[in-house]
């Protein structure tokens, strides 16, 4: 579990993402504050999305995290170690690059989904999950119906798109 920064409308927004052992997003947060509040939204949010509970949480040495992880995951081993949460911090370049052309987010609840939609492709792409997994349950709204054409406009004779005459 990590947290980084976007810029959202002009504002900076802290986003807050959880990664599994195999690197599949769990859950993204984009939060105005970086306190002790808005650690705990993550978390429960983060948490009602998994089937089982966590036994080991990674995070940096943020000051907030231990005291909301022994309320909310007590049985849980809290890992702060200086390079344990390389991952997640490397992925934070590749969501950065992938936002810079979009020229600006305007609302926190669409920057919440473009970063949603990052972490899905990010994890189809790797294919670090078996495929039962993938999508996530968080994300089962960017699913694709499977037996969905992928060019509903061909033409089934000649696979052309331009109109018959």
């Amino acid at each position: 579990m990590d947290e980084t920064y976007v810029k959202v409308n002009g504002w900076w927004r802290y986003v807050y993402r959880a990664v599994d052992q195999y690197g599949q997003v769990i859950d993204v947060l984009v939060s105005a504050r970086r306190d002790a509040n808005a650690a705990r939204r993550f978390f429960r949010r983060a948490l009602a999305t998994l089937k089982v509970g966590p036994t080991e949480v990674i995070t940096d040495a943020a000051a907030v995290y231990p005291t909301v992880l022994d309320e909310l995951i007590p049985s849980a081993w809290h890992h702060v170690e200086q390079y344990a949460n390389n991952p997640i911090e490397a992925d934070h370049g590749r969501l950065k690059h992938r936002l810079r052309p979009i020229r600006g987010l305007r609302a926190d609840k669409t920057a919440q989904v473009i970063i949603a939609g990052h972490a899905f492709i990010q994890t189809c792409a790797a294919d670090t999950t078996n495929s039962a997994s993938i999508p996530s349950p968080a994300y089962a709204w960017l699913r694709r119906s499977t037996n969905s054409p992928k060019r509903s406009d061909r033409r089934p004779d000649t696979g052309s798109t331009r109109p018959s005459i």
